[in-house]
């Protein structure tokens, strides 16, 4: 394989050295999978095998929780201002080498190299934000009769389990180290088996920044080596961010443990006829994420409910500014949108357009493989709008994860509510609308977790609590609400 940019291929060659040939991190340690079995990670924008990561199981998740609970004693004593102190220095080594990681996430993933380079500044960030609110982890005290003294603590879990996803490597893969480690857990990160490659790397840093035992980074399967951290009686504490599918099994099989699941969307987006139809076309299309991540993201508005009257006028202006995103080689840095993860990802994209052509929606812009003699091996579906979409349909019901926007028509307002709401999913939605009484009204009506009203999903800030209703997930993200979930309540009473 011979990456267009030679920056790409030095940055590649430059982490494989430094993880000694894609170890794993155990206890500061780099090492080899016990059974020694490895795994490919692909390089979807070819197609073709970068790098062979090792295979973790059951063993390795063994050695990686027993490092970790090992660490926890002192890690937890620390202050909370030397736990920030040490994750205000990685954030630093990681904003240092944000080009650096970026760029291997591009490789590795698919997404647009300028979009990854933001994603780990972001995970940078997260660990400044964390480290700012360590001092709200207080208790509190409570009025006794008789002169006594009841008050509580906030103390940590122990071990954390962290499963991230695949659509943003480094960004979930440092980021959400930070509210589990201010919170004075420690920490078995395990990457997506399709995106391990930034993750491993980060243990360089790890290393630099932590001591032995408080972040350990596994590689593996998901129902094996997932399984495995999620299902070990030491591991207290799980957070995943991925599938509804995957995230019903791990609830199964954690048992009796706290839980936080941040998993799909079906987002709406819903459009009065009142608006400026060029700027919530902007919107729609920010919205999507086919900029960053070719659609592959859960606050995606994958489906857009416009007002019958200027929906013509809608679909027009979103044609235009869809034909200008440009679809390339994500190492290049006038590349927008890239591949999806893998060849598999991608033909089940493609399975989704079919069957909305199947069922009578309408491709208005793309709906196959993008074009390009440079981009025919690799796993790049067009970026695609559909038009005459019913509610009911299969790619109005079920998350596609992929670069695909479905558009219907609404006439009456209780009727768009209802379809809105008949959804398995309620992770986000948007509203667009010159009357702010409207606004209101319909952001408590919808039934989701988080609502702008004349955003979209790129305008997110942290403090402001990210998480779902119904199936989209447990728990909130980005926000104090995250932090004190790493924490577990002890009531002390003390009579004198």
């Amino acid at each position: 394989m011979n990456l267009a940019d030679g920056f790409a291929a030095q940055v590649l060659s430059r982490a494989r050295e430094e993880t000694q040939d894609w170890k794993m991190l155990i206890n500061n340690e780099w090492v080899a999978a016990r059974s020694g079995a490895t795994m490919a990670s692909v390089n979807p924008a070819y197609d073709e095998e970068i790098a062979r990561v090792p295979a973790g199981g059951a063993e390795d998740i063994e050695l990686a929780v027993r490092a970790a609970k090992a660490a926890f004693p002192a890690w937890s004593r620390l202050h909370v201002d030397e736990r920030a102190a040490y994750c205000k220095r990685f954030a630093q080594a990681l904003r240092a080498e944000a080009r650096e990681f970026g760029m291997l996430d591009a490789i590795d993933s698919g997404n647009p190299f300028l979009a990854m380079v933001d994603d780990a500044k972001k995970g940078a960030s997260l660990h400044d934000f964390f480290a700012g609110l360590g001092m709200e982890i207080k208790g509190e005290t409570i009025p006794t009769p008789g002169g006594g003294l009841d008050y509580t603590r906030l103390q940590p879990f122990g071990v954390v389990g962290r499963i991230i996803p695949f659509n943003h490597p480094i960004s979930f893969g440092a980021g959400k180290l930070a509210p589990a480690l201010i919170a004075g857990n420690t920490v078995v990160l395990k990457p997506a088996d399709q995106t391990p490659l930034s993750a491993l790397w980060l243990g360089k840093l790890v290393r630099e920044c932590f001591p032995p035992g408080v972040v350990n980074i596994v590689t593996g399967d998901g129902p094996e080596c997932g399984g495995a951290l999620v299902a070990h009686k030491d591991v207290r504490r799980i957070a995943f961010t991925g599938s509804v599918e995957t995230g019903r099994a791990i609830t199964r099989q954690a048992g009796i443990k706290t839980l936080s699941l941040e998993l799909g969307g079906k987002n709406p987006l819903v459009i009065y006829p009142d608006v400026d139809i060029e700027k919530v076309a902007a919107a729609a299309v920010a919205g999507m994420n086919f900029t960053r991540s070719q659609g592959q993201s859960c606050g995606s508005n994958s489906r857009v409910f416009v007002h019958a009257s200027i929906k013509k006028d809608f679909m027009d202006a979103v044609v235009a500014l869809t034909d200008r995103i440009a679809v390339g080689l994500p190492e290049l840095e006038a590349t927008q949108m890239g591949p999806v993860v893998t060849r598999r990802h991608y033909e089940r994209v493609m399975s989704y357009i079919e069957a909305g052509r199947q069922e009578g929606a309408r491709v208005v812009r793309g709906g196959g493989h993008a074009p390009g003699e440079a981009l025919r091996k690799g796993c790049f579906v067009d970026v695609t709008v559909f038009d005459q979409v019913r509610h009911g349909m299969k790619i109005e019901q079920e998350e596609i994860f992929g670069p695909v926007m479905s558009v219907l028509e609404w006439t009456d307002e209780a009727t768009m509510l209802e379809e809105v709401n008949d959804s398995e999913y309620g992770l986000c939605a948007n509203i667009w609308t010159n009357d702010i009484s409207t606004g209101l009204r319909m952001a408590d009506a919808v039934e989701c977790g988080y609502v702008w009203v004349n955003g979209h999903g790129g305008k997110r800030y942290k403090g402001a609590p990210f998480g779902g209703f119904k199936n989209s997930g447990i728990g909130r993200e980005h926000s104090l609400e995250e932090l004190l979930s790493y924490t577990q309540v002890k009531n002390i009473n003390v009579t004198f």
